[in-house]
């Protein structure tokens, strides 16, 4: 779950309804080469659904016991973070493009804790799933996969900064994404000028329960 600041409440965003979003922002990207790529349609695919691992979490919001904190996608303990990325796969294996981008999304977005005995098996997991997916993929490489990679780490960035209302930014492989009011920036502009409206629906949170659902719009652009 995702608790973005919505006044002087907070309103609660699912993870796979964040994967949509980063995957609606991808659809109008136009700069390097994903309108004329054969790959684009799986690409497309393990952006919106990066995500789907959380579904059982995001059914209900979880509460840390021994403070009443409510516990979102960063403080949630590190065993729910291992656990929804096999469900994600699992869930694109009949795609094997779509599911090894998101094997090395989930091994890229926790790289810190690579030095962490812990999470060892983990980062097992996630290679193998990668390396066997990509055997299964037609007509693809390690190079291919490394290269369309962008998407997926900056839909999701661009997702998250608005998701977030700001918390999440950053950049990586030559791009740099920011918010601005309502407007999610990225740098260089991937859109060719254009602006791409979006929303995304969240329920504001009532003491430790979902009340009314809001809808929340902006709109990513490139730098002008």
């Amino acid at each position: 779950m995702i608790l973005r600041p919505h006044g002087s409440t907070r309103v609660a965003i699912t993870q796979p309804d964040h994967a949509a979003l980063a995957g609606r922002i991808i659809g109008a990207w136009r700069a390097n080469g994903l309108l004329d790529s054969p790959r684009r349609d799986d690409i497309l695919l393990a952006v919106a659904e990066h995500d789907n691992g959380w579904r059982e979490i995001d059914d209900a919001l979880l509460v840390d016991p021994a403070t009443g904190a409510i516990l979102d996608f960063m403080t949630v303990p590190a065993h729910v973070k291992r656990g929804v990325w096999s469900r994600a796969i699992a869930r694109l294996a009949a795609t094997p493009y779509a599911a090894a981008l998101v094997a090395h999304h989930a091994g890229h977005v926790y790289s810190r804790y690579r030095s962490d005995e812990a999470w060892l098996p983990f980062f097992a997991e996630m290679d193998a799933s990668r390396d066997r997916l990509l055997r299964e993929a037609v007509a693809v490489t390690c190079d291919n996969l490394l290269a369309d990679y962008v998407f997926l780490r900056i839909g999701d960035l661009a997702s998250l900064a608005f998701c977030t209302a700001g918390t999440m930014l950053g950049g990586e492989f030559g791009y740099t994404v920011r918010l601005d009011g309502t407007r999610v920036v990225i740098t260089p502009d991937p859109f060719e000028g254009a602006d791409v409206p979006f929303s995304i629906d969240g329920h504001e949170i009532e003491g430790y329960t979902f009340a009314r659902r809001v809808t929340i719009a902006g709109v990513a652009a490139g730098s002008r």
